[in-house]
């Protein structure tokens, strides 16, 4: 049982990681994989299930309340929201790939909603990303790189 609400709080800090609120799901993921008590493929399952949903939220604070933008509670400052547009502009979806990035990737998530990049290759773009870096954490900690 307890095994359970470990994952399940990875799965929290993945999800919250992905959003603005501060959280450092790649310490969490490096500490579970040292501790060489858990299944990897599970945890870079539960870790990336986690981060993509956050990802997920982002995209439709973009896409169906980008008009409260000015609100003081709304969740990314017009600074992060200006460079990821800029981002976005230049390399287009592609930039998703980056959505994995600390300080740029969240905005980018809401920049995608908010120019209405379609779900199905927002959400492959972001899958590829955030597994990707999951499985890079995952071997940085476990000595395979």
């Amino acid at each position: 049982m307890t095994e359970g609400l470990e994952y399940l709080g990875l799965f929290a800090v993945s999800f919250l990681a992905a959003t603005v609120l501060p959280a450092q799901s790649e310490i969490v993921l490096a500490g579970m994989v040292l501790s060489e008590r858990y299944q990897h493929w599970l945890l870079i399952l539960v870790a990336s299930t986690g981060n993509i949903l956050g990802s997920l939220v982002n995209w439709l604070v973009g896409r169906f309340i980008a008009h409260f933008e000015g609100r003081r509670w709304f969740p990314v400052k017009r600074e992060q929201l200006a460079k990821a547009e800029g981002w976005y502009h230049r390399y287009g979806k592609w930039s998703l790939l980056l959505s994995w990035v600390p300080v740029i990737g969240d905005p980018l998530t809401v920049v995608a909603g908010v120019l209405r990049e379609p779900l199905p290759m927002f959400l492959l773009l972001v899958t590829i990303a955030k597994v990707g870096r999951y499985i890079a954490v995952l071997m940085l900690a476990s000595g395979w790189a």
